[in-house]
């Protein structure tokens, strides 16, 4: 009785499985992959509505100063409108001039509104 042995160093060939995806494994990935794009179409159409023209637009008219070394739009505005409202002014030039705050630098020109300017 003789017993075949396989040759040493010789290895059969492993089979890998094949992926063999079903329905409900295709509806799941094709969700996952379509979930960015329905998260961006509602994040789109939640703030799209942020940045809508209006054909409201008031000219406003305005004149310009300089600011001198030691002057602050608080100082500016008691100036240009002694009988107004210091913050209701500063609020104004703020806005009208696109400041983030109310920090001016000695030489910078900024718009008043002409309503407040004592020219």
């Amino acid at each position: 009785m003789s017993t075949a042995y396989a040759p040493t160093g010789i290895t059969r060939p492993t089979r890998t499985p094949r992926l063999r995806l079903t329905r409900r494994g295709r509806v799941v990935i094709t969700l996952a992959a379509a979930l960015p794009f329905a998260a961006g179409a509602v994040f789109s159409a939640l703030n799209g509505g942020d940045a809508v023209a209006t054909a409201d637009q008031r000219a406003v008219d305005f004149s310009y100063v300089t600011v001198e070394a030691g002057e602050s739009l608080w100082g500016i505005a008691e100036q240009v409108a002694p009988e107004v409202d210091p913050r209701d002014v500063v609020d104004d030039i703020i806005g009208l001039n696109g400041l983030d705050g109310a920090a001016v630098q000695p030489g910078q020109r900024i718009a008043v509104p002409v309503a407040y300017a004592a020219d």
